[in-house]
C-alpha cells in the first residue's frame, strides 16, 4: 500500500504521442492504480517527450529535483525500457532519490545498481577484447603507440572523497532550492526568517529535518550564489 509523497515521471517516444496521449494515459492509469488506497500525496507529474536522438532528459531532472526538495519518491509507470537507457540509470543512481516502478514494484536502488553493474561489465568486456586485439597486433610486429600520461587515474578514497561527496550533495540541493527561494521572494519574503518560514510552510525539510532556521537559509543562499547555477 502506497504511503508518503510521490512525483510521477512518464515517458513518450514522440511529440505526437505526447499530444495525443497515446501511451501516456496508460502510464497515468498504471500510476493511479498503484497509488490507489493508502496514505499518499501525488505532488506533481512530469512527462518526457524523448526521441531516439536525444540523451538529455530535462523533465527527469526537474522531477528528481522536486523529489529531493520535498523528500518524495519518484514513481515510474514502466521501468523495463527506461532501465536499458544508460543515461537514465546514471541519473537515477546519482540523484539520491528513492523510486518505485509500477511494472516492477520489487525493483529498488539495488536493482539499479545491478543494472549499472551489468553495463559496467559490458564495458569491461569491450576493454578486454580491445586489449587482446592490441596484444595480438603487437605479437605480429605492429608498432603500438601510447601515452601513459592519458591513462585514467584512480580517484583518492577516504575522508577527502567523502567530504567532496557531501559538498556536492549540498550544492545540488541548494540548486534545487534556488527556484523555491526565488518564488518566495517574489511573494514578498524579504528576510531570512520569512524565507525559513516559507520553506517550512511548503513542507520542505531542512537539511537535518524539521523546520528551517534563518541560518540554514543563509547557508543555502550562499551556496546558490557562489557554487550553483540554478
Amino acid at each position: 500500500m502506497a504511503t508518503g509523497r510521490f512525483v510521477a515521471y512518464y515517458r513518450v517516444s514522440t511529440a505526437r504521442q505526447g499530444r495525443s496521449g497515446l501511451g501516456l494515459e496508460a502510464q497515468r492509469d498504471a500510476v493511479g492504480n498503484y497509488l490507489n488506497g493508502g496514505d499518499w500525496k501525488l505532488i506533481a507529474e512530469f512527462t518526457e517527450v524523448e526521441s531516439g536522438k536525444r540523451d538529455d532528459r530535462p523533465e527527469l531532472a526537474r522531477a528528481l529535483a522536486l523529489c529531493r526538495v520535498r523528500n518524495a519518491t519518484l514513481v515510474i509507470a514502466k521501468l523495463d525500457r527506461l532501465a536499458r537507457n544508460v543515461e537514465f540509470i546514471a541519473r537515477l543512481m546519482n540523484s539520491g532519490v528513492d523510486f518505485v516502478a509500477v511494472d516492477m514494484p520489487q525493483a529498488n536502488r539495488l536493482t539499479v545498481h545491478i543494472l549499472a553493474a551489468i553495463a559496467e561489465h559490458e564495458r569491461e568486456m569491450i576493454s578486454a577484447r580491445t586489449k587482446a586485439a592490441l596484444a595480438r597486433a603487437k605479437a605480429r610486429g605492429v608498432t603500438l603507440g601510447g601515452d601513459r600520461g592519458n591513462l585514467p587515474r584512480i580517484a583518492k578514497r577516504g575522508a577527502k572523497a567523502s567530504a567532496e561527496a557531501r559538498s556536492e550533495a549540498a550544492a545540488k540541493r541548494a540548486g534545487d532550492l534556488a527556484e523555491v527561494i526565488a518564488d518566495l521572494r517574489k511573494q514578498g519574503a524579504t528576510s531570512l526568517r520569512q524565507l525559513a518560514a516559507g520553506l517550512t510552510e511548503r513542507e520542505i525539510p531542512a537539511p537535518r529535518g524539521g523546520p528551517w532556521s534563518a541560518m540554514q537559509v543563509s547557508r543555502v543562499i550562499r551556496l546558490v550564489e557562489t557554487n550553483v547555477t540554478p
